[in-house]
């Protein structure tokens, strides 16, 4: 049996209060084998985000279990999630994210100096590199093309070479053709290194491309088998 990477049992989330408290995520139960590419599907407001979240250690569940990479999440203190999710875990939001006033080169290289990498940037110029921007180092986010900013973004969270990435609609405020292109690399490296690659998204004939798709609904994940519906 393939080994489980990512494990969630009776996972449990409500976020706000009283009568405005909203039931974000029922009882979930799931693991994500080690390699595995998982695409996450569901209507907007379903729980898709939250659940990247919980699994990333963004946000803690009311109950339940959630263990990623031999480690018990939410029974570790803030800190240690922090310092955990730096060196296993690496994120693409659909927003970027980037720190306006620092260079390419610089925002690759913020993870790697806070996980105390000494040649830092020597390493975000070939994370750079190896996502074709080695010629724009030093332009700054506001000098980069949607897709550009996208690309600085997958090298910054692959940079600390994690175990699992993590992908939030990563093509979601790209065009078609830059969205393909942003989603082809992610796959490629994704395989190329090994990772256990969740996403989120949208867009069904991209969950299509991950080798399992779960479908959120109201708070509850079930398995999807159904993928003649994304190839349509």
């Amino acid at each position: 049996m393939t080994e489980a990477l990512i494990s969630l049992t009776d996972v449990d989330l409500k976020l706000g209060s009283g009568a405005n408290a909203v039931h974000v995520l029922k009882s979930v139960s799931l693991d994500i084998a080690r390699g595995e590419s998982v695409g996450v599907v569901g209507p907007s407001g379903s729980g898709k985000t939250t659940l990247l979240m919980v699994l990333s250690g963004l946000e803690r569940p009311d109950s339940g279990s959630v263990n990623v990479a031999g480690a018990t999440l939410n029974a570790m203190g803030e800190d240690a999630v922090a310092a955990f999710r730096g060196q296993n875990i690496g994120i693409v939001f659909q927003s970027f994210h980037l720190i306006p006033n620092m260079t390419a080169l610089e925002n690759v290289a913020v993870p790697l100096e806070l996980a105390g990498e000494r040649n830092a940037f020597e390493k975000a110029e070939a994370e750079l590199a190896a996502v074709g921007l080695q010629h724009r180092l030093t332009h700054y986010p506001g000098q980069l093309s949607g897709g550009e900013q996208q690309r600085v973004a997958i090298a910054r969270a692959l940079a600390p070479d994690p175990k699992i990435l993590i992908a939030d609609e990563p093509t979601g405020n790209l065009d078609g053709a830059t969205g393909h292109a942003v989603s082809e690399l992610l796959f490629a490296k994704q395989r190329e290194r090994g990772m256990t690659f969740v996403l989120v998204t949208h867009d069904e004939g991209l969950a299509s491309e991950c080798t399992r798709q779960l479908a959120v609904d109201s708070g509850e994940v079930e398995e999807r088998t159904d993928y003649s519906r994304a190839a349509e």
